[in-house]
């Protein structure tokens, strides 16, 4: 939640790239005792701009954060309203002396990368998301505090009878077409990978010569990937142990190339065909080319289309039942507390009602017209 600043007078350049002379110190909202400063909000804009659909264009570096921009308006009044019941909620957690321990930390860590797949995975899926270690560490520490604030107020057990009458009821959402469970070994080729790394190497590179060390960098990969399925046609039963240490897909590799049941539409063309063709327990006669290399594949199970039994799905029902009564709680709570809570607008800028007020004046005026 980052930048948003008017600096009346300057040029629009200026604008666009933040102003550096506001106070970035300067309360902007006071929440009972705590007050939200203006780089509270800068920091909290920004990061709800670049999670939002605005990151395809360029997110908060490239967004206008004017007040005669409407999209702007929509999400300053959302991120206020959002730092104001953090406020409330941190406030109600210090009173209920509600902390996150390192052994509550490590243990819904420990949860979600079982949930992810592995530790390579979750770091690749916070970089994806340009999320450093620390912000999520604390994102942990906060998630923990508010599951603890909840179950203070009402402990949350879904029973196993919940969730099969969710089940029953919505039966439609547990229907599959056929699937398979595949593992895999890749060796990767993707081309607009191998262009980038030759021409960060050699900036003035031709694209004769560009070419060229492209096609050699496939032909090597493919020859290493011959190498490794004639490897697997001799033992099949190291595949899982050839994977671990070989193949350029980490996450999958850490668990033995494991990807496990998919339907045809989740995986690229090329790798879904080859995977569909194959029975059982068997593993691909030839490398299977697709636009991120080559693989080698194994597929240990097939599933024909229908419904997904209860037994299956039961542990993941019950986590979203949990989830969506903690959010009611949560809400509950947070309206009392919206209620009760004594807000004062230090700067009127943030103020929802003087937007409001924008909005409807020129209504007014044709009314009299």
């Amino acid at each position: 939640m980052k930048k948003i600043v008017l600096c009346l007078a300057l040029s629009s350049v200026i604008l666009l790239s933040g102003c550096n002379l506001i106070n970035k110190s300067e309360g902007i909202v006071k929440v009972n005792d705590t007050v939200i400063t203006q780089q509270d909000f800068d920091q909290a804009f920004d990061k709800s701009v670049d999670k939002s659909f605005l990151k395809t264009f360029g997110g908060s570096k490239n967004f206008m954060k004017d007040e005669k921009n409407p999209i702007y308006n929509i999400f300053k009044d959302k991120v206020t309203n959002e730092l104001i019941v953090k406020a409330l909620l941190d406030e109600e957690i210090a009173k209920r002396n509600i902390t996150a321990t390192q052994e509550d930390i490590q243990a819904e860590l420990k949860t979600i990368i079982d949930k992810v797949g592995s530790k390579e995975e979750l770091n690749k899926i916070l970089k994806q998301r340009d999320i450093s270690n620390q912000q999520f560490t604390e994102d942990l520490k906060t998630q923990i505090k508010i599951k603890k604030l909840v179950n203070s107020i009402e402990k949350i057990n879904i029973s196993d009878k919940d969730a099969e009458k969710y089940y029953n009821a919505h039966k439609a959402e547990f229907t599959h077409g056929e699937q398979v469970r595949a593992s895999h070994i890749l060796i990767s080729a993707n081309t607009i990978e191998l262009i980038q790394q030759i021409k960060e190497k050699n900036p003035e590179i031709n694209p004769t010569d560009l070419n060229k060390k492209v096609d050699e960098k496939i032909a090597e990969q493919k020859a290493k990937a011959e190498a490794i399925l004639a490897e697997v046609k001799q033992n099949p039963d190291n595949f899982e142990k050839i994977a671990q240490k070989k193949s350029d897909d980490k996450a999958s590799g850490e668990r033995g190339g494991e990807l496990g049941f998919f339907p045809k539409e989740a995986m690229v063309p090329e790798f879904s065909k080859a995977a569909f063709a194959m029975k059982p327990n068997t593993v691909s006669e030839t490398l299977v080319k697709s636009p991120y290399g080559f693989h080698i594949i194994k597929v240990t199970d097939r599933m024909e289309a229908g419904t997904t039994p209860f037994v299956k799905v039961k542990d993941e029902i019950k986590f979203y039942l949990e989830t969506q009564k903690q959010i009611e709680v949560l809400k509950n709570l947070t309206d009392g507390l919206m209620k009760n809570a004594k807000i004062e607008y230090l700067n009127e800028d943030f103020n929802p009602k003087k937007n409001l007020k924008i909005k409807t004046e020129p209504a007014k005026e044709q009314v009299k017209k």
